[in-house]
């Protein structure tokens, strides 16, 4: 009988799955045409891609072009409770009915800015949860977008780029949202997962009316991004 004492590994529950927001670019073969201009220097500014309409079909397109973007995941889904008074999640499960059994996906959303006008949403779904978090932060880079910021309320008049120039609503499903500007001081008075948006595109103030099912996170972003979209900038925002 072997009497060798084999140590068992510590598991902690507590420990989150982590993977890298930024892509290794000095391994990036680009395969598009504006990947390889973007690796060789020639294309330098992402307002460049942004003012010709150029899709980005690479993430380390972003990765090298804005090194300081800042992620965070929207709680779109909800735990199992008591009455539907489970605690938000960041992923969304769902099951589909098979010949095999139920197949278990999971839904998540990323949103991507670097707070000076530049933000991106996007979603991604898998059978497991980290890969659907990977595909939805690289679906944020991809669909990067620039809004229009400034100081539009009658309140205020400062002149600084703090709240949105002027009220725009957007809507999915049946959800219907509203944006207004709103005076210096005042915060963004929206959900607490539009906060992370609105906070990453570099908006401070603002005030908001939403109505329909708002409970629905997926299509609450939705409507909140059929409104950011109004906002695009006809002029170039320095970084």
């Amino acid at each position: 009988m072997n009497d060798k004492k084999f140590e068992k590994k510590k598991f902690d529950k507590n420990r989150k799955p982590t993977f890298n927001d930024v892509a290794d670019i000095s391994s990036w073969i680009p395969r598009s045409n504006i990947g390889k201009q973007v690796k060789t220097g020639t294309v330098n500014d992402i307002n460049y891609l942004i003012d010709n309409n150029i899709p980005i079909k690479e993430v380390e397109i972003v990765d090298k072009l804005i090194p300081n973007l800042e992620s965070d995941l929207l709680l779109v889904g909800q735990g199992k409770g008591k009455f539907g008074r489970g605690q938000r999640r960041a992923f969304r499960q769902s099951q589909k009915k098979t010949e095999d059994g139920n197949t278990i996906s999971f839904t998540s959303m990323s949103v991507v800015g670097n707070k000076k006008g530049l933000v991106g949403i996007g979603a991604g779904k898998s059978g497991e949860t980290v890969p659907a978090r990977e595909k939805a932060l690289k679906n944020a880079k991809k669909n990067l977008m620039r809004i229009k910021m400034g100081c539009g309320s009658w309140e205020c008049g400062c002149g600084e780029d703090h709240s949105i120039p002027f009220a725009v609503s957007g809507k999915c499903g049946s959800v219907r949202i509203k944006l207004m500007p709103a005076p210096k001081g005042v915060g963004l008075c929206i959900h607490t997962e539009c906060q992370k948006i609105l906070k990453l595109a570099g908006i401070k103030d603002v005030w908001s009316w939403t109505n329909g099912s708002t409970d629905t996170m997926l299509n609450l972003v939705a409507a909140l991004k059929d409104a950011l979209t109004k906002l695009t900038a006809m002029k170039v925002i320095s970084k």
